[in-house]
């Protein structure tokens, strides 16, 4: 049983720094923080340029939208050619589409670009590119999920996700800090070329790690039968889909990121260096938050612990969207941050260990198809509302409303209400 499997596995883990023993791995979680801090960096200077050259709310939403809409539309076709390929050197193809994306967002930002192409026009490339980072994360995000699953045992991979997460999140944290510095003391050019040499240090170090094995091979069946075979997968397990469920519609209705260029502009008067904090806020959060929880994991009332963390998650949003003082909102998307980390660090040990490895990159990319994606549809929503509502209503209404599914969640989700990682399965596990 997974829940079985999952303590026999905390037994062996006794040493949280395991997985970093292993040199394939350094370099893997090396070029995971290169391309996590790169795209973050990407994400904040493009939400300020594009504020700065429309100031319209809702196409920040939109800028979310356009990424969600390639991501959702191919992610299953995504996670079969992840399944039935290599998957090192599909991720390396990912991230070099990345780096000639970032090389156009880098010409046509410049001043000669909007100078000759004028700000309408540059505006709708950027979105272009968008849309093409959505195409290309629909192959890098299964292909990386299973690929880590290749390069360390399974004994550890408690360690290697907490390890794994940490170097998103630090990526997540610098990423956004880091971009709104540059963006305001260097310009856009100069930030643009920093992501650029990022990626490449991550193509470098995914180079360090060898090929690894095919496991899937179709046997017979098409294309669109095979990828459908992850969410049927998705679907028959309560217990992943309930997770997944609850954790779609937290994010859906509770990110307030989108927003993140009004408050530092208009409302906190931060400026572009005081939003690349805001941005970093729940980061900060969440790394301490799965730092913690390498030592101390969740066991006992997982579930009943998931549905607080979630709900207390909808609350400093809430306070978040009222607050006039820097310093406060940034509090409140740190806590946010750090309770969003517990609901990370449950669903993702329990759909790692669940998955068999023929189809970690289908069951990513339904992952990817719920999770991932909630994120730019949460940001196309808050863009929508503050554009109909205003800015400080719409992040509260998202925050409610996080806290509205958490309660619909326990009662009628009685598989993650009763979810215990422990050694045995009582009575109120689910199977």
């Amino acid at each position: 049983m997974l829940f079985i499997s999952f303590m026999a596995m905390q037994s062996k883990v006794s040493d949280p720094y395991q997985a970093l023993r292993y040199k394939e791995f350094r370099f893997y979680i090396i070029a995971r923080f290169c391309i996590t801090i790169a795209l973050t960096m990407q994400a904040v200077t493009i939400g300020y340029e594009v504020y700065e050259l429309s100031n319209s709310k809702l196409l920040l939403g939109l800028i979310g939208l356009t990424e969600a809409i390639p991501a959702i539309g191919i992610a299953l076709y995504g996670g079969y050619v992840a399944d039935k390929s290599e998957k090192r050197n599909l991720l390396i193809t990912a991230i070099s589409v990345y780096t000639i994306l970032c090389g156009l967002l880098l010409f046509f930002t410049h001043s000669y670009g909007i100078q000759e192409f004028g700000k309408a026009q540059v505006v709708k490339v950027i979105f272009v590119v968008i849309f093409l980072t959505g195409v290309a994360r629909s192959f890098s995000g299964p292909s990386s999920y299973a690929l880590v699953a290749q390069i360390i045992p399974k004994e550890v991979y408690q360690s290697a996700i907490t390890w794994s997460s940490s170097a998103w999140q630090l990526g997540a944290v610098l990423g956004p800090a880091v971009g709104g510095i540059l963006l305001g003391w260097m310009g856009i050019t100069f930030t643009f070329s920093v992501i650029i040499t990022l990626l490449i240090i991550a193509i470098g170090c995914l180079l360090m790690v060898e090929r690894k094995p095919v496991l899937y091979v179709p046997a017979g069946e098409g294309a669109i039968e095979s990828a459908m075979q992850g969410l049927r997968f998705v679907f028959k397990n309560k217990v992943i889909l309930s997770c997944i469920t609850l954790d779609l519609f937290a994010v859906l209705f509770g990110g307030a990121i989108a927003l993140l260029p009004v408050y530092a502009k208009d409302i906190l008067k931060v400026g572009p260096e005081g939003l690349g904090w805001l941005r970093a806020a729940q980061a900060i959060g969440a790394i301490i938050m799965l730092l913690w929880l390498a030592y101390f994991p969740v066991r006992r009332n997982a579930g009943i612990k998931l549905l607080l963390s979630v709900f207390g998650f909808g609350l400093f949003i809430i306070l978040f969207g009222i607050s006039t003082n820097f310093v406060f909102s940034m509090f409140c998307l740190i806590m946010s941050g750090a309770l969003d980390g517990v609901s990370v660090a449950v669903r993702h040990t329990i759909i790692q260990l669940a998955t068999p490895d023929e189809m970690r990159g289908r069951v990513s990319a339904v992952n990817s198809m719920f999770i991932g994606s909630s994120n730019e549809i949460g940001e196309f929503e808050s863009g929508a509302t503050a554009h109909w509502m205003g800015t400080v209503p719409a992040v509260i209404f998202g925050g409610c409303m996080t806290c509205l599914v958490v309660v619909v969640t326990y009662f009628v989700a009685p598989a993650v209400r009763k979810l215990h990682l422990t050694s045995h399965l009582s009575e109120d596990n689910p199977s």
